[in-house]
């Protein structure tokens, strides 16, 4: 499959995706659309992800005010392939080891972007406890820019209960925050700080709580290493610690 005309350097890789620049500041997209504005190409690998069905949920919770990029219309591409609007900022990690924040903030900063998520109906569901979940909601998907804070990475989303965002968002920093690392203490106390601003903990620890499924998800994800899979008991002890 070959890039579009008009696409330029590769800008970064995750473990699913390769992103790609689409034109330049002038506004020269190279996509024949006459919209300009910059923009870049996110293209999955190995079959992963659904273009088309990410895009229209972007779509969804930007309506409501939520702060995603904007996509192009996905369908008529490969779905792999999903066009969105370029932003440029740091990371929350990128920010937080360049001291532009504290810990303390990144983590309350997650937590206001999961309740504000969680304000959203969900799109398709009538059922009222149900919300628009983005689950992979975590510092790296997260960009600061000039406009605030924006959330990327839709490609895990879907509508359930509010409690399996938390807990996968709390599993993902407390694996770092349990490893071997040099960023443990730091992912530590931004733990400490999205959880403590979760509206209830029985939305992660309760009878019907989401932890448990978050974990199972996560040692069942076909992209994590061995050594993550092997943290997922200590994380998950780390965040009931921290919830009592």
């Amino acid at each position: 499959m070959g890039i579009p005309a008009g696409a330029g350097r590769l800008l970064g890789s995750g473990r699913t995706a390769d992103v790609y620049a689409l034109g330049d500041r002038d506004g020269h997209d190279g996509l024949g659309d006459g919209s300009g504005g910059e923009w870049v190409l996110r293209r999955y690998r190995d079959g992963y992800g659904d273009a088309p069905a990410e895009a229209a949920v972007m779509e969804y919770v930007r309506g409501h005010g939520y702060p995603v990029p904007r996509v192009r219309a996905a369908e008529a591409r490969p779905r792999t392939d999903l066009v969105m609007e370029r932003l440029y900022g740091p990371t929350v990690v990128e920010a937080l080891v360049a001291g532009q924040l504290t810990a303390g903030e990144a983590g309350l900063a997650l937590a206001r972007l999961l309740r504000d998520l969680h304000a959203i109906p969900a799109r398709r569901s009538t059922d009222p406890a149900v919300r628009v979940l983005h689950l992979d909601l975590h510092p790296e998907n997260v960009l600061l820019t000039p406009a605030g804070p924006m959330v990327i990475d839709w490609a895990n989303t879907d509508e359930g209960p509010p409690g399996h965002d938390w807990s996968m968002s709390a599993v993902i920093v407390a694996q770092v925050a349990v490893d071997d690392d040099p960023r443990a203490p730091l992912a530590e106390e931004m733990l400490s700080a999205l959880l403590a601003d979760c509206p209830d903990p029985a939305l992660l620890t309760g009878p019907d709580g989401g932890l448990g499924w978050a974990t199972g998800q996560r040692a069942a994800n076909p992209t994590m290493s061995r050594h993550e899979v092997e943290l997922l008991g200590e994380a998950g002890e780390l965040i009931r610690r921290l919830l009592d």
